[in-house]
């Protein structure tokens, strides 16, 4: 087995994380209710604006996206999101298709086009096909190689770096017990020195950008550092 195998292997079970933008409350509220039902974290944006704000703020494995929106045309917010976080899946959601439409999504790769209405069955296969797509393990999406031929899975690097804004507890359990805290993530032992130490250089070469909540973690590591 070799190495990108093992690691993506033996990672952990993990919620994905979704973000639904829909200005539609009844539909983005039924949508939500259907996602939470099979076990997925669900956030909601009303429009486009809101919806990249939230992407500022954490990290999202899908995104479900209708394309009229108050604000933002929705395939706009597509391509800013895949600008920035090309791993992020997305999924089309719209009451206007055109053939148009449906060929550039498809051109910055977009997991799946739907038509309203929809049956939850089809949504729920929807879903299910763009994370399934999402595991495929593959270098360019997980993966980023260190000088020294490391290779590093960036998302659980941010997965953790989310975790410490949301629960303090964890905060404190990474303070004080290091690496021991990290043992359930599957790190390197050069991503696990970054966090704990707050190697902000690092993680900003092998990881890249982080929202503003993800650097909480990290600003207060160097400010007790520095004390």
């Amino acid at each position: 087995m070799n190495q990108l195998q093992e690691m993506m292997g033996t990672a952990p079970q993990v919620h994905p994380y979704i973000l639904l933008m829909e200005d539609e409350v009844n539909l983005a509220k039924g949508l939500q209710m259907v996602l939470r039902e099979d076990g997925y974290s669900v956030d909601w944006a009303m429009t486009g604006r809101s919806a990249l704000d939230k992407f500022d703020e954490r990290y999202y494995d899908l995104l479900v996206a209708d394309l009229r929106l108050p604000d933002i045309d929705g395939m706009e917010v597509i391509k800013q999101v895949k600008a920035k976080r090309p791993e992020t899946e997305a999924i089309v959601i719209t009451g206007y298709p055109s053939v148009s439409s449906a060929v550039e999504s498809s051109k910055i790769g977009v997991s799946d086009y739907l038509r309203k209405p929809f049956t939850d069955e089809e949504f729920k296969a929807a879903v299910d096909g763009a994370l399934k797509k999402k595991e495929t393990p593959t270098v360019d999406k997980f993966l980023t190689e260190t000088k020294e031929g490391k290779l590093i899975q960036k998302r659980e690097v941010l997965r953790v770096l989310d975790r410490t804004y949301e629960e303090p507890a964890f905060w404190r359990e990474l303070i004080e017990q290091g690496s021991k805290a990290l043992e359930d993530y599957n790190l390197s032992n050069e991503a696990k020195a970054a966090i704990i130490s707050g190697d902000l250089q690092w993680i900003n070469e092998y990881v890249g950008e982080l929202t503003q909540k993800q650097l909480v973690f990290i600003l207060k590591r160097l400010e007790r550092e520095a004390w």
